[in-house]
């Protein structure tokens, strides 16, 4: 019996349960005794020009080793972050002449203890002189406020077709429209960004970063530091999450390198909770859909367009609208699609990619405009859903994209069969006859999104003399199980207990290559190139046995009860794996290159109740089934979906980080900015399907960002459900009690209409 597809529990989880992992803040390497701790002097302005930087009474503080500022530190600037974004859009690692948000960093203060350079650091006087703001990303788009003069504008990209057909939609009875704001939020981290660096005598950097992908770290620091990548070597140690934000290195990391060597002195970064609220943003996309279709509840036209709050400056965040316009049309076969895209910079804090980075966001769309399209004509959105449906595999979108493989309909029929739906929708129309204080909505979301099986991922497996194993891998967990996860694997093949299989990551000397872990790339990359990996180490065992049993490779067998090799027929044979490789290393070195990208898919149903007279929407219930192919361990995939659900359903009801118009942040502690406790959050019903794909030999697709996806329009309609007898068709983000109460108490419709469905959906 196979390991794989089974429930097993994780190895990484004792070391982290028991206070034994290593963060950056935990790291014991001798090289750091007597580390200096490094603290950042930001702008407290969102824009302006920069006059004077007073540092003399900074250096002269106890403790103080060095203050640095950009004329202290030459480097070279941070150009944006993918091609083909605005070019002169760059952005320096610390402030020159100019900042242009809350938070840049414009000086560093090196000192013994932390404390001695936070209390340096509040000595330093800098004196800006104020320019006009621009936060609001239409705003921005008018060009009126430049934050790059030199750039002439404010848009760093387009995408799609900017100029709409004006035919698209007129064949529709029904067209539906509206305006969308999927808001800013902070990504909150349990641990921030830190970075831990020494220079030893040649001239070689060492820097353990708490990051996604050491190797691309490593690229990155050299081309800041002005340095060979050979140079550079980067260790990610334990990492208290990611969630996208953290796949590259950051300016910061190459300040405090820089200061490292001038200082010739280990340097020690640890960001504070107050500094990673003004460093780490995601989502902040303005949307406008347009639906149509027939009364029978077919849709034939739908049309996206997007404008992304880049931030200050164009990163990653700016080319998020790429996966956006790419899944715009969900898990539908709509026959006309049209998309565009355009990406702006403001005095904002840069936006960078958050647990599905522009897939969320095409789902929040398209799901949204379903529900605003079912409630028009009338028809319930799981009917509308079910009539409108792909249900040919392989298939091409309006985005040439290819869906692998799928079953939407039997997704969406597991979770209403799960959640009793005929029953709730009763509840529903008693609470609404009743007039109920507390009123029950029901959201739907199916949603199908692009997960990365494309692009390449290497693997090397060891055996060892004493038989035990270890696997080199190029990806890079942050709390998604790959020592588990790659131990089943190699387990599967070689009989070896996961036990005796370490898995090592995250260093650029060890594994040169990698590409991180990001996108939901690892399984279906980094496991199936461990996989492959094992593969080639299964065969090199068995040519290896032939030449010592004296037989025919295609005659050799591993016997993973004993951990043996064998002579077909002849158990007396025997020989122990690890003896294979006491005269000789015995390994193979795997390159695997994906060929597609793989769609998971899934459909949610969350249970909303909403007390009318205060605003407050409580998350009763959520039902879902996720399918991203063949499951390789349920426990992790579970925890997988546990994760991105409570962050989904956090955006629809919480999360929003606020700017005033001068672009201080209004919601920069976790006192003002609001996000669930566990007791906030439901049981949830989790259902799995498993449509495997065709593209990778484990069958497998991605999981880590489904449960987000999914969620934040399950919930958002769920809550617009409720509202529903008030004739409220709409609301933004987040659902806040305020937000709730303002549109009961401007409600047009007296609360004792409710809807009629045409077609009521049924549960087979």
């Amino acid at each position: 019996m196979s390991i794989l597809g089974t429930r097993v529990l994780r190895t990484e989880d004792p070391r982290f349960l028991t206070g034994r992992s290593i963060y950056t803040a935990d790291l014991t390497d001798p090289r750091l005794n007597g580390a200096a701790h490094a603290y950042f002097v930001r702008s407290s302005i969102a824009h302006g020009v920069v006059e004077q930087i007073s540092t003399a009474t900074a250096r002269q503080a106890p403790g103080v080793l060095a203050v640095y500022t950009a004329r202290d530190l030459p480097m070279l600037p941070v150009p944006p972050g993918l091609r083909p974004l605005e070019p002169q859009m760059h952005r320096a690692p610390l402030a020159t002449d100019r900042v242009r948000f809350v938070g840049e960093p414009i000086a560093l203060v090196i000192a013994r203890t932390e404390a001695e350079a936070l209390d340096a650091a509040e000595l330093i006087e800098i004196d800006i002189e104020p320019l006009d703001v621009v936060v609001d990303a239409h705003d921005a788009q008018r060009d009126e406020v430049l934050l790059f003069p030199s750039a002439g504008t404010n848009v760093t990209i387009s995408h799609g077709q900017q100029e709409a057909d004006p035919r698209l939609f007129d064949d529709c009875e029904v067209v539906v429209e509206q305006d969308i704001v999927n808001q800013r939020i902070a990504v909150v981290p349990m641990e921030g960004r830190a970075g831990a660096c020494v220079w030893d005598g040649d001239g070689r950097l060492t820097m353990w970063l708490s990051n996604q992908g050491a190797q691309a770290s490593q690229a990155e620091l050299a081309m800041m530091l002005g340095i060979d990548t050979a140079q550079v070597h980067v260790i990610t140690p334990d990492v208290g999450g990611g969630f996208g934000a953290k796949v590259r290195c950051e300016p910061e990391h190459a300040v405090i390198a820089a200061a490292a060597r001038l200082l010739d002195r280990a340097v020690l970064w640890v960001e504070h909770r107050s500094e990673n609220m003004l460093a780490m943003h995601g989502r902040a996309q303005h949307q406008r859909v347009r639906i149509g279709g027939s009364r029978d509840g077919t849709i034939s036209a739908y049309s996206l367009a997007l404008l992304q709050d880049a931030g200050a400056y164009p990163r990653i965040g700016a080319m998020l609208p790429n996966n956006t316009l790419r899944m715009a049309q969900g898990c539908y076969d709509i026959p006309r699609v049209e998309t565009s895209s355009t990406s702006v910079v403001t005095n904002t804090v840069p936006v960078v990619a958050y647990r599905g980075a522009g897939r969320p966001e095409a789902a929040a769309a398209i799901e949204r405009a379903v529900d605003l399209f079912a409630a028009e004509i009338e028809m319930d959105p799981a009917e509308v859903r079910r009539r409108n449906f792909v249900d040919t595999f392989p298939f091409q979108t309006h985005s040439d994209v290819v869906y692998d493989s799928g079953d939407y309909p039997g997704a969406l029929a597991k979770v209403l069969a799960a959640a009793g739906y005929d029953t709730l929708r009763a509840e529903q129309r008693t609470r609404r006859e009743r007039g109920d204080v507390v009123q029950l909505g029901l959201g739907l979301a199916t949603y199908v999104e692009i997960t990365m099986g494309a692009g390449t991922e290497n693997a090397t497996v060891e055996l060892h003399p004493d038989g035990t194993v270890t696997v080199l891998t190029g990806t890079s967990p942050h709390g998604q199980g790959h020592a588990t996860s790659w131990a089943m694997i190699v387990s599967d093949q070689l009989g070896v207990p996961m036990e005796a299989i370490t898995v090592l990551h995250g260093d650029t000397d060890l594994i040169p290559v990698g590409g991180g872990t990001g996108g939901s790339r690892s399984l279906q990359l980094g496991g199936v190139a461990v996989q492959h990996a094992t593969y080639d180490l299964v065969e090199e065992i068995k040519k290896r046995a032939a030449d010592v049993l004296e037989a025919n490779p295609n005659d050799i067998e591993i016997d993973k009860q004993s951990q043996s090799v064998v002579v077909r027929g002849a158990p007396s044979t025997a020989i122990p794996l690890g003896a294979l490789a006491e005269t000789e290393d015995l390994s193979a070195y795997h390159v695997y290159k994906g060929e597609s990208p793989t769609y998971p898919f899934g459909a949610q149903l969350a249970v909303v109740e909403v007390d009318t007279e205060t605003g407050f929407a409580r998350l009763r219930d959520i039902f879902t089934c996720d399918d991203a192919g063949k499951i390789l361990n349920p426990m992790l995939f579970d925890g997988q979906r546990h994760g991105g659900i409570a962050q989904g359903a956090s955006q629809a009801l919480y999360e929003e980080f606020v700017y005033d118009e001068y672009g201080n942040p209004m919601t920069a502690t976790l006192v003002d900015y609001a996000f669930p406790t566990a007791a906030d959050l439901p049981e949830y019903s989790l259902s799995t399907q498993e449509t495997p794909t065709p593209h990778n030999t484990l069958g497998a697709k991605g999981i880590g960002e489904a449960g987000t996806i999914g969620a934040t329009p399950a919930v958002h309609n769920a809550v617009i459900d409720a509202l529903a007898p008030y004739g409220v068709r709409h609301l933004d983000m987040p659902l806040s009690p305020q937000r709730v109460w303002q549109a009961i108490d401007e409600a047009t419709v007296a609360p004792s209409t409710r809807r009629t469905w045409i077609n009521e959906y049924t549960v087979d």
